[in-house]
């Protein structure tokens, strides 16, 4: 039985807290048998970031007393997309979000097309061994993507300039020094420093991951935020259980 798209359910959320840029951020998450993925965030603002945003904010017609980042409205546009059960993202502080994400079909996530046109393979199988996901993330499918996503992101992640959503080629050390020479040095710091740690629990023990580690059921990535704007080169995730 094939499964299709638990890596964009999965670059949703890696998305989301792209856009948060902080070394804080978490994903903890499980796949189920039958295709349904749980997910939860907790993530906050870095300083720097948190300034950008703000100024976006108030750039835009705001209100300055609401928050930073408005969690049930992003939470709102996301729920709109196909396969999502439910959506709920709270507001821990005006900087802070945490929530959770159901995805009742992860094989009609965020789907762009045919076969041909997807970046994630998910085979599952009765088998030890037999099951396997492999995420491909590249420029190609990125803008895509992230047009799925709520408007609110899409718009925090233009202000940040990322090749990702733009779809343009660019190495990182070129990308930071653009974001230093608009924004200053201190925040393309904050940004090159950045990671999103995330946790998936599978339905049997892994066998081997690419691009993580495992130990018995779970898998944890570092994902290097700086990868995931810029895509210089595609992105691969693997896991077999």
């Amino acid at each position: 039985m094939k499964l299709k798209n638990l890596g964009r359910a999965i670059l949703c959320i890696f998305l989301l807290s792209a856009l948060l840029s902080s070394c804080s951020t978490r994903i903890d998450g499980a796949l189920l048998e039958g295709g349904q993925a749980n997910l939860s965030l907790v993530t906050s603002l870095e300083p720097r970031t948190l300034a950008l945003v703000s100024n976006l904010r108030s750039f835009l017609g705001a209100a300055g007393d609401g928050p930073v980042l408005d969690g049930p409205a992003i939470a709102n546009s996301m729920a709109a997309a196909a396969g999502m059960t439910a959506v709920s993202l709270r507001n821990t502080s005006p900087s802070a979000l945490e929530g959770n994400i159901s995805i009742g079909n992860v094989g009609d996530f965020l789907a762009i097309g045919g076969e041909e046109s997807r970046f994630i393979n998910y085979v599952q199988g009765s088998a030890p061994g037999s099951s396997s996901i492999v995420i491909n993330l590249d420029r190609i499918f990125a803008p895509q993507i992230i047009s799925r996503l709520s408007p609110e992101i899409t718009e925090y992640l233009s202000a940040l300039m990322a090749p990702a959503l733009l779809g343009v080629s660019s190495s990182r050390q070129e990308y930071l020094d653009l974001l230093a020479m608009i924004y200053g040095r201190p925040l393309a710091d904050e940004i090159a420093s950045a990671y999103i740690r995330a946790r998936i629990e599978f339905p049997r023990p892994l066998r081997s991951v690419y691009g993580g580690n495992a130990s018995g059921r779970m898998a944890e990535f570092d994902i290097i935020l700086l990868d995931l704007l810029v895509l210089e080169e595609p992105l691969k995730y693997e896991a077999i259980w």
